[in-house]
């Protein structure tokens, strides 16, 4: 068996995994500089059982020889994008905390430039991001003069790969009303396999990049008249969360609106960005 490469048949299944403070510490300070995210002690089950799906991929069998695969031959590089997807957790859903959507119908499409922006920043396999197309295009739908726009990333690879296939099982797709459900999705031909598709026409409203919160620069051009960046912080400590909502803001028009998770603060941070509703913030302009 050649480092990197698939398990073999007749190879046998188990792979030694044991993190010792010192190698859980070595992986927890990549994860924090590489990705802002807190890997505290107390994850350390999580991280083994990880790291063991990441290496039985790879047909490795101890963590001596990840590491050598990770932090000093040449395939380290891009090895890393498939360690930010292994060690990243992601949950999203279809029309969360619906206060929020409310708000954008009622204050931000109707105050927006045509073509409105809104980025869904941390979109997760792409619920989120296809919940704002939909609201968006019942918005469009009133105004013929209405046009926009949706940006959705995430630094993991596999999620965005599944947010742009847009395939999700039924149950997933309870949230949504059933009007736009008829409107909106594509039942799977055969019924058994309890499968929905977003329709193509919703889909091309929305485009998915790979992005880095922990970047100094996230190279976009176009301002934003609302950013949706919803239980992502959790995951970073104060300073990280300063950092990263100031670089947002900066992508913000004057006047544009950021939502946060309901269960997250940026009370202590300096932000250009004040208050205006639960977890909603406005960018002075």
């Amino acid at each position: 068996m050649s480092r990197g490469g698939e398990q073999q048949a007749g190879e046998p299944p188990s792979i030694r995994i044991v993190l010792d403070r010192k190698r859980f510490a070595r992986f927890s300070e990549l994860i924090t500089r590489t990705l802002g995210i807190q890997m505290p002690p107390v994850k350390m089950a999580l991280l083994e059982n990880r790291l063991r799906s990441r290496l039985r991929h790879l047909g490795m069998w101890t963590l001596d020889e990840y590491e050598d695969y990770l932090f000093r031959s040449p395939h380290g590089e891009a090895e890393m994008v498939h360690f930010c997807d292994v060690v990243t957790t992601n949950k999203t859903d279809f029309f969360r905390e619906p206060q929020h959507f409310e708000f954008l119908k009622a204050v931000v499409l109707p105050g927006a430039r045509s073509p409105a922006r809104i980025w869904c920043a941390g979109c997760s396999s792409g619920q989120e991001a296809y919940t704002l197309a939909m609201v968006a295009s019942e918005y469009a739908a009133r105004d013929e003069d209405f046009a926009f726009s949706i940006l959705a990333t995430d630094i993991s690879t596999r999620v965005l790969e599944q947010a742009q296939r847009a395939v999700y099982p039924e149950s997933v797709v309870q949230p949504v009303p059933m009007d736009l459900r008829r409107k909106y999705l594509m039942r799977s031909r055969d019924k058994s396999q309890g499968l929905v598709r977003i329709r193509p026409e919703l889909r091309r409203t929305v485009r998915f990049e790979r992005l880095n919160f922990m970047d100094r620069d996230y190279g976009r051009r176009e301002r934003f008249d609302a950013i949706f960046f919803r239980n992502v912080m959790i995951y970073f400590d104060k300073a990280t969360q300063e950092a990263v909502v100031n670089r947002l803001a900066q992508n913000l028009v004057p006047g544009g609106h950021l939502f946060i998770g309901l269960s997250e603060s940026l009370v202590g941070t300096r932000v250009p960005l004040v208050t205006v509703g639960p977890a909603i913030l406005r960018k002075a302009g």
